[in-house]
């Protein structure tokens, strides 16, 4: 535990964070984490964090040394994709029990897990997980990991990041750091080039990275590794190679960036995929950064070209949906990158923001968006369920983009919604990820759907009166009639005295 505190307090003290800097030294030291809420595990907890930074890493084996329950994390209900392998699709687990704890057998059965996962998957890899329970009996996983790497001749990597850590955000750079310790730089590549970059940050969520490696592709640029979306154990392994970085998601992985920069001379900048405009700006910052380290210049001639031609077919595909959505009011209950990429991305084709969360965005996110906005009005830390469906219910907004957990506000304010989050089903990065962005809300928008449900229900309607109540002497003989004609008698049935 005491070399976990070390790294904590390291992480806390990132240089590079711009709300890091902004601090007193106390300051800095208690870091960012929040106290926990009880209950609310998934999304919450460091062990969660690292889980979501690593396991895109699609052809590793990832192990959580815990009881079973820890298993049940929420990285399964984000959309990463994978273009290849599926073990990351599996789940391992020691699956401690209470005996094992008890008895202290947990190393026991890490190491016989490593060897059983060695013998039947044979990966290039082993990332094992500690948990609050095992952190807690005190197991050493950093030594059963460099004991089974030995003697099954496997990289096995130890990230210890156990929920009780802190936050899911402290979980993510704990993840960062464990692939600085033991992964970046143990492989040397034999075909490093003057074209290579990393992308930092990125989840290829929907399979969005896929928007993008065509561009780069065109440009002769290559990924030495996208971490995590969409990697494999030896293109990270060889990612201190790169000449060049873009960081999207820098609360996630600012502190892998700045290291790589400080070790191996790679230069960063943070850029965003979303929207026409922003995509252009980070093709012609990595190809900057990559001049600066020595491809020949005439890459920025070929990127403004591309930037060109497919800036001219997005914003024709774009034209049709102008005059539809032109002055349609938008409320974004987001963070991190998306709160001003997206912003700016909709603002291009007049969409107006009505709201946009800033939690989770950094100094200079804010700064973006008020350039975008022209003010801060506009933006909000946190906003209440309550407020949210009091904003959507008074027609504020014609349709709110957010993340699943606030989807049911929005439905209850019978107010248009769309997934903008990890669970989205498109994907929206890049020139055409723009479009697909657009279509979504276009389609959302104009579903004829909202017209039913806004509609009155039928119980919800004033009650028609007739002139004359029935009961009276005339429905009573009248009722008799109908009851002998058929073939029943006052004794077979009820009365419609009786039953007043």
């Amino acid at each position: 535990m005491n070399s976990l505190s070390a790294k904590i307090q390291d992480v806390f003290d990132e240089p590079a964070c711009d709300k890091n800097r902004g601090k007193d030294d106390k300051a800095r030291k208690q870091g960012c984490a929040r106290a926990l809420t009880p209950g609310a595990a998934a999304g919450g907890c460091a062990f969660d964090g690292a889980k979501i930074v690593l396991q895109p890493i699609t052809d590793v084996a990832h192990l959580v040394h815990a009881p079973l329950a820890c298993e049940g994390n929420s990285w399964d209900n984000r959309g990463a994709a994978s273009s290849g392998p599926s073990l990351w699709r599996t789940s391992f687990t020691t699956d401690l029990t209470e005996l094992e704890v008890v008895m202290g057998q947990g190393e026991r059965k890490l190491f016989k897990a490593i060897r059983e996962i060695k013998e039947a998957y044979a990966p290039p890899a082993v990332f094992v997980y500690s948990t609050c329970v095992t952190a807690l009996i005190g197991d050493d996983i950093e030594a059963v990991c460099k004991r089974a790497a030995e003697k099954f001749d496997l990289a096995v990597v130890p990230i210890n990041a156990p929920g009780l850590a802190g936050s899911k955000n402290l979980g993510n750079k704990l993840a960062a750091e464990a692939l600085l310790d033991h992964v970046i730089g143990t492989v040397e590549p034999d075909d490093a080039g003057p074209h290579d970059i990393n992308i930092l940050g990125e989840f290829n969520l929907s399979g969005e990275f896929w928007l993008i490696k065509p561009l780069l592709d065109r440009l002769g640029i290559r990924i030495r590794a996208c971490i995590p979306g969409d990697a494999r154990y030896l293109d990270i392994a060889s990612a201190h190679r790169a000449r060049a970085a873009m960081v999207v998601c820098s609360t996630a992985l600012i502190n892998l960036a700045r290291k790589m920069d400080e070790r191996w001379g790679i230069p960063f900048f943070e850029g965003s995929f979303y929207g026409i405009s922003d995509t252009s700006e980070a093709l012609r910052k990595i190809a900057e950064l990559l001049v600066r380290k020595g491809a020949d210049p005439e890459i920025l001639d070929r990127t403004e070209t591309l930037i060109a031609e497919q800036e001219a077919i997005a914003w024709k595909k774009l034209e049709a949906y102008r005059a539809r959505l032109q002055g349609k009011r938008v409320l974004l209950n987001t963070g991190g990158v998306k709160s001003w990429s997206v912003v700016h991305a909709l603002v291009e084709i007049g969409i107006e923001i009505v709201g946009t969360s800033v939690k989770k965005s950094t100094v200079e996110d804010k700064e973006r968006i008020k350039l975008v906005l022209k003010d801060d009005k506009h933006t909000f830390e946190q906003m209440p369920a309550r407020n949210l469906y009091a904003m959507l219910s008074g027609g504020k907004a014609d349709i709110m983009l957010s993340g699943g957990r606030t989807q049911f506000v929005a439905l209850k304010a019978k107010t248009p919604w769309l997934d903008i989050n990890q669970e989205r089903q498109h994907p929206y990065s890049g020139y055409d990820g723009m479009v697909e962005l657009v279509r979504q809300i276009d389609l959302a928008i104009h579903n004829p759907i909202w017209a039913q449900v806004r509609e009155r229900a039928p119980w919800d309607c004033s009650p028609h009166v007739k002139d004359e109540l029935p009961g009276t002497s005339n429905d009573t003989e009248n009722l008799h009639a109908v009851g002998k004609s058929a073939g029943k008698t006052p004794s077979n049935w009820v009365d419609v005295e009786e039953m007043r």
